[in-house]
């Protein structure tokens, strides 16, 4: 595999423009497809580490890459007080280039165990930094972190926030799937005023996800694919509903959908997480016509799944189930092709680069497997320190968030 995957792969906008940044959650595509192939395969804490730069605070949202910068929200306790801030470090050096205070509450509200008060990673589309933290705030910057625009959103989160914010077509879109009135959030991306909110279509009994919206083209239309309990929805640009598929009791859903094959590949979270197939050129209501095939087997709560193409060009499917077991499926048809216990307890989503896949586990492992008909790990890597956020990749490295320090591995180990 080489460069080629952003074109194999794009859905959004900015897939052709930012080759060079990785600008949002799961990268370019949004779907965890690195541009560069010159990625490291063997480290330690010791060994082909470039920098470590410790960071107070607690955060589990990724870093991105924004020209020559890693930008990264965060959020800290200050007597008594919530404190939420974006920052950015040199990705050559890890020193740091600014810090911004954002938003500060005087209660800090009860969130999951796994969860942060900064879990969703930031967007930039080219111009301005987007940064949201749920319910808490939400916040446009230039790139040297000089704040545009800032506000607060009423919603009722369950367990915190985890939806990432992406940009399409001037719209800045996140969900805000909460114990009440669950809804997909468009905003002017230069203003922040709303622009349309997309009601939910669901009596689900459990309302609450935290899926990260895909923006996908068809035919030269976009679709917002927009994962939330009970169903998987697609809307247009202007908030029209066009589509939905049902997955019964469907809740809490978090992995974000890849797209490939004129299909959403989608899960439909707890408690017994279901993968689905979804073909995405139906109207209104497609689950008894569009399903093209689901399965239940070692499917994932929280780690998003990846499309990649082996030797010979075959098409796979990889998922991690939240135990570390790791399936290679047909994406066609949903034929499991192998299944393997790879790692411990994952939540963090899965990075193609070069024909391997890259999985990180809670512990600070991280395993490097063979894109292939047979599982083949090619490496197994510890950094010893816990983490849940999704590494990155940037030129020749990645970088890793864990709980206290952001990491550069580099790729002397090849």
């Amino acid at each position: 595999m080489n460069k080629m995957v952003l074109i194999l792969f794009s859905v959004s906008t900015f897939s052709f423009l930012l080759g060079k940044d990785w600008n949002q959650f799961r990268g370019p595509t949004g779907q965890g497809h690195s541009p560069w192939d010159d990625l490291p395969l063997k480290w330690s804490r010791k060994d082909f580490v470039e920098w470590k730069t410790e960071w107070p605070g607690k955060a589990w949202s990724s870093p991105i890459l924004v020209d020559t910068s890693l930008v990264m929200t965060n959020a800290t306790q200050s007597d008594g007080t919530l404190v939420l801030e974006v920052f950015a470090l040199d990705s050559a050096t890890g020193k740091k280039q600014w810090r911004r205070v954002l938003f500060e509450h005087d209660e800090t509200p009860l969130i999951h165990k796994k969860n942060s008060h900064a879990s969703p990673t930031p967007f930039y589309d080219g111009e301005r930094l987007f940064v949201h933290f749920g319910n808490l705030g939400t916040a446009c910057l230039s790139k040297d972190g000089e704040v545009i625009w800032k506000k607060i959103f009423d919603y009722s989160p369950v367990h915190g926030s985890g939806s990432s914010p992406i940009v399409h077509r001037g719209l800045l879109l996140f969900s805000a799937d909460g114990a009440k009135n669950p809804c997909l959030y468009a905003l002017d991306k230069k203003t922040g005023e709303v622009k349309w909110r997309a009601n939910r279509e669901s009596k689900a009994k459990r309302k609450f996800s935290f899926c990260t919206p895909l923006v996908i083209s068809r035919n030269g239309k976009y679709q917002i694919i927009s994962p939330a309990s009970d169903y998987v929805f697609s809307y247009d640009l202007n908030g029209k509903q066009l589509w939905k598929s049902y997955y019964s009791g469907g809740y809490s859903v978090v992995p974000r959908p890849v797209y490939g094959n004129e299909m959403i590949y989608v899960s439909s979270g707890y408690n017994r997480p279901t993968l689905y197939a979804v073909k995405v050129d139906g109207m209104g209501e497609v689950t008894q016509t569009h399903v093209a095939w689901k399965t239940s087997k070692a499917v994932p709560h929280n780690s998003s799944p990846v499309l990649a193409r082996g030797t010979g060009g075959r098409e796979l499917f990889f998922m991690a189930a939240d135990s570390g077991v790791v399936s290679c499926l047909d994406p066609k048809n949903g034929e499991l092709i192998w299944m393997e216990r790879v790692a411990g307890s994952c939540s963090a989503s899965l990075l193609h680069a070069g024909g391997r896949i890259y999985l990180t586990d809670e512990s600070g492992k991280t395993f490097v497997f063979k894109v292939g008909i047979r599982y083949e790990l090619l490496a197994e890597n510890d950094l010893d320190e816990r983490t849940l956020a999704t590494p990155i990749a940037v030129p020749g490295a990645l970088v890793i968030r864990t709980e206290n320090a952001v990491w550069k591995i580099g790729n002397k180990g090849k």
